[in-house]
């Protein structure tokens, strides 16, 4: 009714729930993010300036909430991009998702 397209978006173990999220161009986004009770640290970063996107997070048990409004239609990948020194980054263990941003 106000106009912002709600999403909430938890990160766990390698994942993101949901690792698809689909919203509309040139309306503001409020997207809400946490993490599952854990010890392994992870973050959120979605970036792509040229459709007005550009938001990162460290992710906690208490949500934090990300605003945008994307300006062109697309897939942009968000992900984790933790990474421990000789091991494989959180995203190419599958920590990653996507957001649609459709007309």
């Amino acid at each position: 009714p106000d106009g912002v397209q709600r999403v909430e978006i938890l990160g766990g173990s390698y994942f993101f729930n949901p690792s698809h999220v689909v919203v509309k161009v040139n309306v503001p986004v409020e997207m809400k993010v946490k993490m599952e009770p854990g010890v392994i640290p992870h973050d959120i970063v979605l970036k792509a300036p040229d459709a007005g996107i550009d938001v990162s997070a460290e992710l906690g048990s208490d949500p934090q909430v990300l605003r945008f409004t994307p300006t062109k239609t697309g897939k942009f990948p968000f992900y984790c991009d933790k990474k421990l020194l000789f091991f494989e980054s959180h995203r190419e263990k599958g920590m990653e998702g996507m957001l649609e941003v459709r007309e």
